[in-house]
């Protein structure tokens, strides 16, 4: 069985749960409140920022030229999303240039992106492409679940038809296969390695929206 079938099976579970989540359940319907959706929009653009700072690493660690390609590619795909994406949703919340200059990453986010960080850094080429997978899988499964189901005239559908788009299913399919190549190289104790950063991720995922939801503060000091 490839490593990312594998993968994808133990981590049926918390997916589960991932779409369970108000947040994920709301925008779906179109019911998530604009304070919610804007709070997150702002940590998604700061979450990316250093998620393309991951991609970057991965394309220079990359052992051959398709994969460097691949991510560096990605990585400016990322800021171009934070672009286009972010950008049209943050003007029609009337976010400034000051307020996004200001914002400071939740929690979630900050442990999140220092996770990726810390995985380009200290680990090997394959445990960081598991790492970095789970954002680019599961936005792609979620936004394809919601997409099937998404109220009409939904006022999130810039952001569902992102995710869902044949585009971004082609790009999923790319890291998919990056990351299964990786693992047929390594042993078999580098293999748990990048399962267990795969699933830290995934986790994260849960985090991320589930801390949107609830717009996580500091508790102190903020």
């Amino acid at each position: 069985m490839a490593f990312t079938d594998d993968i994808w099976t133990r981590t049926g579970e918390l997916r589960r749960a991932i779409d369970a989540l108000p947040f994920n359940r709301e925008l779906a319907a179109g019911t998530l409140s604009r304070e919610r959706f804007r709070f997150y929009m702002l940590q998604d653009k700061l979450y990316l920022d250093q998620y393309a700072r991951a991609l970057t690493l991965a394309a220079g660690k990359a052992p051959d030229l398709a994969a460097t390609e691949k991510f560096a590619g990605s990585a400016m795909g990322a800021l171009k999303v934070e672009r286009a994406l972010h950008g049209t949703f943050l003007e029609r919340f009337g976010v400034s240039a000051a307020e996004l200059a200001a914002a400071l990453p939740s929690p979630s986010c900050l442990a999140y992106t220092n996770f990726l960080l810390a995985t380009a850094h200290q680990e090997s080429w394959p445990v960081l492409v598991a790492a970095i997978l789970p954002c680019f899988w599961i936005y792609h499964d979620v936004g394809t679940r919601i997409a099937q189901g998404s109220a009409a005239g939904n006022f999130y559908q810039a952001w569902i038809d992102t995710y869902a788009s044949p585009d971004f299913a082609r790009s999923v399919e790319e890291v998919i296969a990056i990351t299964d190549m990786a693992a047929e190289r390594a042993g078999a104790d580098e293999r748990e390695r990048m399962a267990a950063a795969f699933i830290r991720s995934a986790q994260y995922e849960w985090l991320f929206w589930d801390s949107a939801y609830r717009m996580e503060a500091w508790p102190v000091g903020s």
